[in-house]
Formats: C-alpha cells, sequence, structure tokens
C-alpha cells in the first residue's frame, strides 16, 4: 500500500468513526446499546445491559475503540472487495477532509 491510499484509508476511517460514535443520523444505531443523559448542561452516556450488549454499548462509547475496527473493516474491505468498497473510501475521505477542512475555518473565524 502506498503513502496515499494509507492517508486515504486513514481520513475514511477517522469519518466512519466519527460517523458512528458521534454523529445523529447514526444514534438509531447506538441507541439499543445506551443512553445519552443530559446533567448540569452536560451530556453523558450511560451503558445499557449486560454481556455482549454492554460490550458493544462501550464499543460504540469509545471513539479510539471503534477506531480500529473500522480501520480494520475498511482494510480488509479493500484487500479483498477493492472495487466495492473504494467508492466508499473515497466518499468517507472526502468528507472527513471537508470535516477537517471546517475544523480549520472555525478556529480561524474566532
Amino acid at each position: 500500500m502506498d503513502a496515499f491510499h494509507f492517508f486515504l484509508l486513514c481520513i475514511a476511517s477517522f469519518r466512519l468513526t466519527h460517523l458512528i460514535v458521534y454523529d445523529r443520523i447514526t444514534s438509531f444505531l447506538r441507541a439499543p446499546f445506551h443512553d445519552e443523559v443530559e446533567q448540569d448542561g452536560e451530556t453523558y452516556i450511560v451503558i445499557k445491559g449486560t454481556g455482549i450488549r454492554k460490550w458493544i454499548g462501550e464499543l460504540l462509547s469509545c471513539h479510539w475503540c471503534t477506531g480500529v475496527w473500522c480501520a480494520a473493516a475498511l482494510y480488509v474491505g479493500v484487500m479483498f472487495a477493492t472495487y466495492i468498497v473504494m467508492p466508499f473510501v473515497w466518499i468517507l475521505a472526502i468528507a472527513g477532509g471537508a470535516a477537517l477542512i471546517e475544523v480549520v475555518v472555525q478556529q480561524w473565524s474566532r
């Protein structure tokens, strides 16, 4: 794997991880595994259940943990189903790059 494709997978993995762990649009995926509780103006995550349900809840509440699985899934997908997975990698990488640019622009405009 060359440096460009490595960078592309890094940005795609970043975006997929953020999509799963933080974005409102995927809250339905997290809902069976944890609740978000607001207290004193802060939001806390309460993990539901025991066993595998709790394990998945812990996974979905940790961007570092979810990031490892997202990176592994994207890498395996690219290695074994390149023509199917690469369009998604490109889309995620472009969206991830746009998100990083937005953070920079917001910092500069303060």
